[in-house]
């Protein structure tokens, strides 16, 4: 099962580009753009990311609230702030401390030992039919042969996108724009001439698709 993250940053830039990459990793991001939902929405999280700098109520006083309310998820704190006075200010109650800027690699490594610390396993490996998908290491292993599927780019985003976001049902449109980053066009072929091609690559026959499933008039679905 995927690990939330309840990720809490106002710069659009930063919160953008951090929740893809933590998606991409095989997480599920809620991102909120100030602590004001933070309570709300902090239930059967895994792990908070939080930034000192926050419109309203500063990054301190949210994440002093969100450790009352559960002490058991650990907080990833985010600042540009590097004194040493800072540091200890916010690690009085988080759990970690990282200054940006920051490589996303560091806060990969660091996610996973604090779900490690804090008694939860990373997102490991995903099983749909005779597959076997690794999101952390991005790699589909076919369990029958131990070898792993290469897929071109493209299809290995939808593939992962679909993954992600498994016994849901999406739409062209929301598969497109995810994939692609731009608007759909009513009519396009494209994703579905990639689907055909994906499906040749992960189905034991394409013909009959068990894994990705079309559903008629809307789009598709992984089911688990």
């Amino acid at each position: 099962m995927m690990k939330q993250i309840l990720y809490i940053e106002d710069d659009l830039e930063i919160g953008s580009w951090l929740k893809e990459d933590l998606e991409e990793r095989g997480y599920t991001v809620t991102w909120l753009k100030s602590g004001d939902q933070a309570l709300e929405m902090v239930k059967g999280v895994d792990l908070i990311i939080l930034d000192v700098m926050l419109p309203g109520l500063d990054g301190f006083t949210v994440g002093q609230r969100l450790k009352r309310e559960e002490p058991n998820t650990p907080i990833l704190m985010l600042s540009a702030r590097t004194a040493v006075d800072d540091k200890l200010q916010g690690l009085q109650f988080a759990d970690d401390y990282l200054t940006k800027p920051f490589h996303p690699e560091e806060l990969s490594a660091r996610i996973e030992v604090l779900l490690r610390r804090f008694g939860q396993a990373g997102p490991n490996e995903i099983k749909v039919g005779h597959l076997k998908v690794d999101v952390e290491k991005n790699q589909i292993i076919d369990t029958r042969t131990e070898e792993e599927l290469i897929l071109t780019g493209k299809q290995h985003y939808i593939f992962l996108h679909l993954i992600k976001h498994a016994n849901q049902i999406l739409t062209k449109e929301q598969i497109y724009e995810s994939v692609w980053g731009e608007p759909y066009m009513e009519g396009d072929k494209t994703l579905m001439v990639h689907i055909r091609h994906l499906r040749e690559k992960v189905e034991l026959d394409p013909s009959s698709p068990k894994i990705i499933e079309t559903i008629r008039g809307i789009g598709y679905r992984i089911k688990q």
